[in-house]
């Protein structure tokens, strides 16, 4: 089954994205939910015309998160937390990353931050998807209250 993703969706493709699918998943989650729409012959081509006429948009947008790629780039993120020795007394997840970006000046989305659950103090990367062609890889260090 071919559908228009109407949103992002998570593993499957971004926004306007033309995928194939099982039936079932189609049928039964992405139509009901709002994510997708059939891809019929009449869709597609009114897909492509938007994406001709959004094609220049789409520059800009991508030189605004090429732009804050670098400022993110240069904060320095430091996230304090309970620990016993080395080992964290409950995790780090990418709530906490965001909310140390906010804290920082930059608020980004922690639907776009994927770090896994650290539950030990030391650096890591985490990797932040500003744009569906912009991911970068956002140094972190956790060190123990």
């Amino acid at each position: 089954m071919e559908l228009i993703l109407r949103q992002d969706v998570q593993n499957l493709g971004f926004k306007d994205d033309v995928v194939t699918v099982k039936n079932g998943y189609g049928r039964n989650f992405l139509i009901p939910q709002g994510h997708a729409h059939l891809a019929t012959s009449s869709a597609k081509k009114v897909l492509a015309e938007n994406l001709k006429q959004r094609a220049h948009k789409e520059a800009k947008v991508v030189a605004d998160a090429n732009a804050l790629a670098e400022t993110l780039k240069a904060i320095e993120i430091k996230i304090t937390a309970k620990a016993g020795g080395e080992k964290l007394f409950g995790s780090i997840t990418n709530i906490d990353i965001a909310d140390a970006l906010a804290k920082g000046g930059q608020v980004i989305d922690r639907k776009f931050i994927t770090s896994g659950i650290v539950k030990r103090t030391g650096k890591y990367a985490a990797s932040v998807r500003l744009h569906r062609d912009v991911i970068i890889e956002l140094p972190y260090e956790i060190v123990a209250e």
